[in-house]
């Protein structure tokens, strides 16, 4: 063991002196990230990318793309997947795709991108308010949003927990909307069973370098629609169909050789990085247990899951403390944790403006932003530095009038060298 890491097992925080808001050492010399990447085999990927270099095909939907996409297929059990360079792109291609128009009910609750996706096309997000048990669209909420404008839903399944998916099948059906899902958190996730990547008309998948599976940055549209499926292939490339044969209109979505062999990498290490995310979730949900106004998000164990993310929800009425000022207890530790979808795209540009006061049907959404905390998890994280993060939470909670009046809640660290989404 090394000298710094000795140092590190040898910080303790059992008073407010001990932490480094105030002074103390920060428990951690190097940052702990939220979405820090899951990496795989190296040998493996660098196998691939000589490969790659050697037969000089960097892109064009070549061997490696083509491997990716299938094992994508038999994994999730869909008939189609067409990789993409990202999941924004991916979500804006199919959202084309679909015909979609006028106006799309969404949450709000989601990361920016799902917003950004319709409105970048001039479409109408409609922000509807969560369900408070999953977190996801409130199917009972939906069809008092739905107008003659109304051309389509997007459930967003979060935090690797999916929606509601047969009452949103039910709604979509019956008002003959089109259904898409960004699951650029629930890769690797089922829902009754069935995986999620199956429902509805389609689903986006992210495999940005902070997502579970990663490659490096790279997306998927995956859908059993034949005829869509066709679509948007044309879709992401240019609208070639054979050579010097442009038969619809297309933009260059295509994911390249190197994010594909990443893909496939961290493909082959899925069940390495469940295993890794379960344990700590396991670790997580022992340390905190009866800490009081500190709840953690809990996920059905009956159903497949990436266990991805650590969520809590700080119940300051209890804890003592905010949500925010915890936020900065950990930050000044070192432990750089995030809050998960704050302060909620109605209330980020343009839609704040273009729509001032929807948040007064979105209380549960409201409600949820201001209380949520994202911790790290992940292959670059081991179960003694999650005991340790628990405990200054503990200690936190254990003083909360003293942290509470030294620790103005302002001037969050909105810069700190963290990942995003």
């Amino acid at each position: 063991m090394d000298v710094q890491n000795l140092k590190e097992e040898l910080i303790v925080k059992e008073t407010l002196q001990d932490l480094a808001i105030f002074g103390g050492l920060p428990a951690f010399s190097h940052y702990l990230h939220v979405g820090n990447p899951n990496i795989g085999n190296r040998n493996r990927l660098i196998n691939r990318i000589n490969n790659l270099l050697d037969r000089r095909r960097l892109t064009n939907r070549g061997p490696f793309v083509q491997e990716f996409e299938q094992k994508v297929i038999d994994l999730i059990g869909v008939r189609h997947c067409i990789a993409m360079t990202n999941g924004t792109v991916a979500l804006e291609i199919a959202i084309r795709a679909l015909g979609l128009s006028g106006e799309v009910i969404i949450p709000s609750m989601t990361f920016i991108a799902t917003p950004h996706a319709l409105q970048w096309q001039e479409i109408t997000p409609v922000f509807c308010d969560i369900e408070p048990e999953t977190y996801t669209i409130d199917p009972a909420r939906i069809e008092s949003m739905i107008t003659p404008k109304t051309s389509g839903i997007i459930g967003v399944h979060l935090w690797s927990r999916p929606c509601m998916v047969d009452r949103l099948e039910q709604i979509a059906r019956r008002h003959n909307l089109a259904l898409l899902y960004d699951a650029a958190h629930a890769f690797g996730v089922s829902r009754y069973s069935r995986m999620v990547g199956s429902f509805g008309d389609a689903e986006i998948f992210s495999f940005h370098a902070t997502k579970f599976l990663n490659s490096f940055e790279g997306g998927a549209v995956v859908t059993n629609n034949d005829h869509l499926a066709e679509k948007i292939r044309l879709m992401q490339n240019f609208g070639f169909a054979g050579k010097d044969n442009v038969v619809y209109i297309g933009t260059n979505g295509k994911m390249s050789e190197v994010s594909a062999a990443m893909g496939l990498t961290s493909l082959e290490s899925i069940e390495e990085f469940i295993e890794a995310n379960y344990r700590n979730y396991k670790t997580y949900q022992a340390e905190l247990a009866g800490i009081p106004g500190i709840q953690l998000l809990s996920y059905n164990e009956g159903e497949r899951n990436n266990y991805q993310y650590i969520v809590v929800e700080v119940n300051e009425a209890l804890a003592g403390i905010s949500r925010d000022q915890l936020l900065r207890v950990l930050e000044a530790e070192n432990v750089l944790v995030r809050r998960y979808f704050y302060p909620g795209c109605h209330r980020m540009e343009p839609y704040r403006s273009y729509q001032p006061h929807a948040g007064l049907l979105l209380p549960e959404t409201e409600r949820l932003a201001d209380c949520v905390l994202v911790l790290p998890t992940g292959t670059a994280i081991q179960p003694d530095d999650i005991t340790k993060i628990c405990q200054i939470i503990r200690l936190v909670t254990l003083l909360p009038t003293e942290v509470k009046y030294k620790i103005p809640c302002v001037n969050v660290r909105e810069n700190s060298p963290n990942f995003i989404h």
